[in-house]
């Protein structure tokens, strides 16, 4: 694995927050965590939102063709597929397009009656994550392929854009914090899976990792904006590096985190001191990266193509 000297840093856009919430019912409360696609020359984003009579999280979507400026839809884009592990809503999309078909990867949520309640959370209940799967061409009409993992809790997930021998690539951190990678002919079978990575002691992830948006591949290797969280529950965003023939195979990861929370919005909210992205485009030879603050408004970060593949 290499490390370097040199270090990047994400810039904030001077419009954050780009998104937050409105007056509508079901996401007047929390906007935040968005995937984000291009398809046809314009930006997808499909938003995690919760209104404030049932605080049931559920995906909005806000379509832009600057990257910066999104019209959104007034009625939530996705509800779940309504089975019994996504009692609690559905959280943190990735979406990739593969041919024609967009290929959304989300976090389940229902109770975990087995667990103790933590009396300091602020919901007064035990969630288990599962991760679960639907596809779409057009943001109306879904199919379900409902938990595509069973039987392990899991989240931060997402497939690869593309697929390698008629086979699907997947990412996802199970329930012991280690994010494994995956590689099935079938969306909701994957019978192997391989550890990649985890949290590193003494560094800014010491606490807590995942994947943030789903890969990107460039000629360097599959490009990750990842988060991770140190013992302050500080999140931040970092920068990995994975093969593009074997993508577990690590090829480089931050020293050091290419962005942090520094601004109100980002250190005062639901959750403080969050910045987490769920997605990233390439854009104008820069990469836009989508991100949830403090779990309540969107923001928009932005970095130069070439910086971040000069890094190794």
């Amino acid at each position: 694995m290499l490390y370097t000297i040199f270090m990047v840093k994400l810039t904030r856009a001077k419009e954050n927050p780009i998104l937050t919430p409105s007056d509508l019912p079901w996401e007047n409360m929390l906007v935040f965590n968005p995937a984000a696609v291009i398809s046809d020359d314009k930006i997808y984003l499909l938003y995690r939102a919760l209104g404030t009579n049932d605080q049931i999280s559920r995906f909005g979507l806000a379509i832009s063709t600057d990257g910066i400026h999104f019209t959104r839809q007034k009625e939530p884009a996705y509800y779940g597929g309504g089975h019994e592990y996504e009692a609690f809503g559905i959280e943190d999309p990735r979406v990739v397009k593969i041919d024609n078909t967009f290929y959304l990867v989300y976090t389940a949520i229902s109770e975990d009656k087995t667990a103790i309640v933590n009396p300091n959370w602020i919901e007064k209940i035990a969630k288990i994550p599962r991760i679960a799967l639907s596809t779409t061409t057009d943001f109306i009409n879904y199919i379900e392929y409902d938990i595509i993992i069973p039987d392990i809790p899991g989240k931060n997930a997402s497939l690869f854009p593309k697929k390698y021998n008629d086979e699907y690539w997947l990412l996802f951190r199970d329930g012991n914090g280690v994010t494994r990678f995956a590689n099935s002919p079938k969306l909701d079978y994957w019978p192997e899976t391989y550890p990649l990575f985890t949290k590193r002691e003494g560094f800014w992830d010491c606490a807590r990792i995942g994947i943030g948006a789903p890969p990107i591949e460039t000629e360097k290797g599959w490009l990750l904006f990842y988060h991770g969280v140190d013992e302050t529950t500080t999140y931040r965003l970092g920068i990995m590096f994975l093969d593009l023939e074997d993508p577990r195979k690590i090829l480089y990861r931050s020293p050091q985190p290419i962005f942090e929370p520094q601004t109100d919005y980002e250190k005062f909210g639901f959750i403080p001191n969050v910045v987490f992205t769920c997605g990233a485009v390439e854009k104008n030879n820069q990469y836009f990266i989508y991100y949830g603050a403090a779990d309540e408004v969107i923001g928009l970060a932005t970095i130069e193509r070439k910086l971040v593949l000069n890094l190794f």
